[in-house]
Protein backbone atom coordinates (compact mmCIF):
# COMPACT_ATOMS: atom_id res chain seq x y z
CA UNK A 1 0.00 0.00 0.00
CA UNK A 2 2.76 2.44 1.23
CA UNK A 3 3.54 2.84 -2.96
CA UNK A 4 0.45 3.44 -3.75
CA UNK A 5 0.03 6.05 -2.05
CA UNK A 6 3.88 7.59 -3.22
CA UNK A 7 2.72 7.17 -6.61
CA UNK A 8 -0.38 8.89 -5.94
CA UNK A 9 1.75 11.81 -4.92
CA UNK A 10 4.28 11.89 -7.28
CA UNK A 11 1.32 11.45 -9.77
CA UNK A 12 0.25 14.75 -7.98
CA UNK A 13 3.01 17.13 -8.01
CA UNK A 14 3.78 16.12 -11.54
CA UNK A 15 0.41 17.47 -12.60
CA UNK A 16 0.87 20.19 -10.30
CA UNK A 17 3.93 21.67 -12.12
CA UNK A 18 2.73 20.84 -15.37
CA UNK A 19 0.05 22.87 -14.13
CA UNK A 20 1.80 25.92 -12.85
CA UNK A 21 4.28 25.88 -15.67
CA UNK A 22 1.09 25.83 -18.40
CA UNK A 23 -0.21 28.90 -16.16
CA UNK A 24 2.81 30.76 -15.65
CA UNK A 25 2.55 33.63 -18.54
CA UNK A 26 -1.10 34.41 -17.62
CA UNK A 27 0.20 34.86 -14.08
CA UNK A 28 2.90 37.07 -15.62
CA UNK A 29 0.96 39.42 -17.80
CA UNK A 30 -1.96 39.55 -15.49
CA UNK A 31 0.72 40.95 -12.42
CA UNK A 32 2.08 43.47 -15.16
CA UNK A 33 -1.39 44.58 -15.60
CA UNK A 34 -1.98 45.26 -12.02
CA UNK A 35 1.68 46.47 -11.08
CA UNK A 36 1.80 48.82 -13.98
CA UNK A 37 -1.79 50.37 -12.90
CA UNK A 38 -0.59 50.43 -9.24
CA UNK A 39 2.45 51.93 -9.52
CA UNK A 40 1.81 54.44 -12.80
CA UNK A 41 -1.51 55.61 -10.64
CA UNK A 42 0.61 56.24 -7.78
CA UNK A 43 3.43 58.19 -9.58
CA UNK A 44 0.82 60.23 -11.34
CA UNK A 45 -1.14 61.01 -7.81
CA UNK A 46 2.22 62.13 -6.23
CA UNK A 47 2.91 64.18 -9.07
CA UNK A 48 -0.84 65.74 -8.78
CA UNK A 49 -0.43 66.14 -5.50
CA UNK A 50 3.14 67.92 -6.36
CA UNK A 51 1.96 70.32 -9.02
CA UNK A 52 -1.64 70.89 -8.21
CA UNK A 53 -2.97 69.65 -11.43
CA UNK A 54 -5.89 66.91 -9.82
CA UNK A 55 -6.97 64.49 -11.55
CA UNK A 56 -4.80 64.81 -14.63
CA UNK A 57 -1.78 63.15 -13.94
CA UNK A 58 -3.36 60.64 -11.82
CA UNK A 59 -5.72 59.70 -14.95
CA UNK A 60 -2.79 59.55 -17.06
CA UNK A 61 -0.39 57.25 -14.97
CA UNK A 62 -3.78 54.77 -14.75
CA UNK A 63 -3.79 55.43 -18.76
CA UNK A 64 -0.06 54.29 -18.95
CA UNK A 65 0.03 51.81 -16.32
CA UNK A 66 -3.41 49.88 -18.13
CA UNK A 67 -1.46 50.17 -21.86
CA UNK A 68 1.39 48.51 -20.38
CA UNK A 69 -0.51 45.41 -18.69
CA UNK A 70 -2.42 45.37 -21.84
CA UNK A 71 0.24 44.91 -23.89
CA UNK A 72 1.90 42.62 -21.96
CA UNK A 73 -1.12 40.42 -21.73
CA UNK A 74 -1.53 40.35 -25.81
CA UNK A 75 2.23 39.80 -25.98
CA UNK A 76 1.16 36.75 -24.01
CA UNK A 77 -2.00 35.87 -26.12
CA UNK A 78 -0.14 36.46 -29.53
CA UNK A 79 3.19 34.63 -28.50
CA UNK A 80 1.94 31.10 -29.64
Amino acid sequence: MPELKESSNKNFFYYLQRYLLQSAPAASASYTLIGGVIIFGMIGFYLDNRNDTMPWLTLLGLIIGLVIGFYAIAKTLWAK
